[in-house]
């Protein structure tokens, strides 16, 4: 998990200047399809409807490979960058001294101090935010329970301070296999967080009743249709009537993001553990197809999953050839290694 913080500069509709501690990127497009300019290469970022949280793709870096841009980053003084003097600058209010301070310390990277100033401004709901994702991080997870239940109960708040000081923030959020979110002050980002904690903790309960909470705000979200079958096949991964509860909110998935091919790679799952290995063959056959702006981890993740298929279907041959594909791009990898006799 990582914290990202910067100023964001809107100079014209649908382009924005976003200022950091390291620098400058340039954003372009409507709201929820980004494309960003800077030092780390051109990134595409994708929202997800109706939830305020966001996935990216990196399309190039620093060493020339992939497509280019004829745009590049604005070039900005170092004294305009989001650092300790622009924090210094601001004039807070005594109760909301302790969100600037705390906010202060986090981009340098000050995590406990950080975290002890959030706690002083916990009734604020940024604050409140920051501290249990923090705590999160920290795997202090009764703490982060605390906080981020606080935040969520006082959800209408959230994104006040920040917007009041001109500071976006966001963390990146591993779900699933191979696949990140960035949540940002939100009641969905807030929720997915405690549902992380829940999940740490095998507060399975606690963690269902949040993505409850979050499938009646949208039930067709293929974020949480992808959280819930994660916790569903983690939590009881032998039970039958589970699998099939994973197959009805996987539904007729396709292969259109990361999000939806780590979707199919549980309705892969959850077929496989109700004795359908074809069908589970089928599934993840489809999502392997498209190996663009897929993760490693991901992609390993579903020739994984394949392996044990073919191995249900006696295919001995086709499974150590997945096998030995994983094992080329990581040796470490689940019980790879075992499985080819080379531990």
């Amino acid at each position: 998990m990582a914290f990202r913080f910067w100023r964001r500069i809107r100079i014209a509709p649908g382009l924005t200047v976003n200022l950091s501690k390291s620098g400058a990127s340039l954003s372009m497009g409507p709201r929820g399809a980004k494309l960003t300019v800077g030092s780390r290469g051109v990134r595409t970022t994708a929202g997800l409807p109706g939830t305020g949280l966001f996935y990216t793709t990196q399309a190039s870096g620093k060493t020339g490979r992939g497509p280019t841009s004829q745009h590049s980053a604005p070039t900005v003084s170092r004294g305009s960058r989001l650092d300790l003097g622009f924090f210094q600058r601001l004039v807070a209010p005594a109760g909301e001294k302790a969100f600037v301070d705390g906010c202060r310390a986090l981009v340098e990277e000050d995590e406990e101090g950080g975290l002890a100033q959030l706690r002083g401004a916990a009734n604020h709901a940024d604050a409140a935010y920051l501290a249990g994702f923090v705590s999160l991080k920290r795997q202090q997870l009764d703490d982060a329970v605390t906080y981020l239940s606080k935040a969520a109960a006082n959800a209408s708040s959230l994104g006040v301070l920040f917007g009041k000081y001109g500071v976006a923030a966001t963390l990146s959020l591993g779900i699933a296999d191979g696949v990140t979110v960035h949540v940002g002050p939100t009641l969905e980002g807030v929720l997915l967080g405690l549902i992380e904690v829940y999940q740490e903790q095998e507060r399975w309960r606690e963690a269902i009743d949040c993505l409850e909470r979050l499938r009646k705000m949208d039930p067709n979200d293929i974020l949480v249709r992808l959280s819930y079958s994660e916790l569903l096949i983690e939590a009881r991964p032998d039970d039958k009537g589970i699998c099939r509860r994973v197959i009805a909110l996987a539904g007729d998935v396709e292969n259109e993001s990361p999000l939806h091919a780590a979707l199919m790679l549980y309705k892969a799952k959850a077929l496989r553990g109700l004795a359908l290995p074809g069908a589970a063959r089928e599934v993840l056959t489809v999502a392997l197809r498209r190996r663009k702006d897929r993760s490693d981890e991901l992609l390993n993740a579903l020739r994984y999953e394949r392996a044990l298929v073919y191995d249900a279907l006696g295919q001995k041959a086709r499974a150590r050839k997945e096998l030995e594909r994983i094992y080329a791009h990581d040796r470490h990898y689940e019980d790879v290694a075992v499985r080819l006799g080379l531990e």
